[in-house]
């Protein structure tokens, strides 16, 4: 017998992998973790295969559902892409995310936004999270996903916590009876704070030897030899490494990244979601 396969019962198996949870997929259909499972057993049902394995403390696909995800993602782009080639309208849609959270990864992460809806145009800022917040309060964003450093807002939403690390050049010494040379981003920065407060707690004199404008400018310094900076673990160049050990540097905090969004409209919070998953993967 030919199977059918329900798109939104797609859509909430893509989700649930996703954000690796009944609970966020229902949030980001705007609806209850019993439907969101319900569709999912009955996709299971309907394809005669286990794709998800569920246990008390976690959820994660099984080699069956590993093998459709793919596909899966394919049927429901070329389902939302053949719905707006019927619209004339396009919605713009302004995120907001922090320099510290992004970094390199930042073309998937427009794919996997564009891919969510491509009937969004996107306006994507790349900026400190201070001034997302503003921005945000402002009403000039629908969403920001940032590094929380403060209490000017409690409705967001938590996606994970970022390790940060001192990184360097693998052929980095620091200089005998200099203060340690660091690159960091120009103030106000949170993370910049979070270095020096680390260092002054421990004792460690320090100088900036290098200033950038965002991750991208740190990471080029530092692989280049400059200097050595507290970068996250998503935005560290891959042709650095920890430090910390070697160099009898403190250990950083972790940081909460959230998410904020000034929308309520489902598509917007369908492709916010999409977008949060793709900064949450590491691969």
């Amino acid at each position: 017998m030919q199977k059918f396969l329900d798109i939104e019962a797609v859509r909430a198996l893509i989700l649930v992998a996703d954000l690796k949870s009944f609970t966020r997929a229902a949030e980001a259909l705007g609806t209850t973790q019993s439907a969101v499972s319900l569709k999912v057993k009955r996709l299971e049902e309907n394809v005669g295969v286990r794709l998800l394995e569920r246990t008390p403390r976690m959820v994660r696909l099984s080699i069956e559902g590993a093998a459709f995800l793919g596909a899966a993602r394919t049927l429901v782009a070329a389902h939302q892409q053949a719905l707006g080639s019927l619209s004339t309208q396009r919605r713009k849609l302004s995120v907001g995310i922090s320099h510290h959270v992004v970094g390199p990864r930042l073309p998937l992460v427009l794919k996997y936004l564009k891919d969510a809806d491509p009937q969004f145009v996107l306006d994507v800022r790349v900026a400190m999270s201070r001034q997302i917040i503003d921005d945000l309060d402002a009403g000039r964003l629908d969403a920001g996903i940032i590094l929380h450093s403060e209490d000017r807002r409690r409705d967001g939403q938590i996606l994970f916590e970022e390790t940060f690390g001192w990184r360097a050049a693998p052929d980095y010494q620091p200089a005998s009876g200099l203060p340690l040379q660091l690159a960091t981003q120009g103030d106000p920065c949170s993370v910049r704070s979070m270095a020096i407060m680390a260092l002054d707690n421990a004792g460690i004199p320090w100088e900036e030897a290098f200033v950038g404008g965002g991750t991208a400018a740190i990471g080029a310094a530092v692989s280049a030899g400059l200097a050595i900076a507290a970068l996250g673990s998503r935005v560290a160049p891959v042709d650095t490494i920890d430090c910390r050990q070697s160099f009898g540097l403190p250990k950083l905090p972790t940081r909460e990244v959230i998410l904020y969004a000034n929308t309520s409209d489902r598509r917007a919070r369908n492709a916010l979601y999409g977008l949060a998953a793709a900064i949450r993967t590491r691969t």
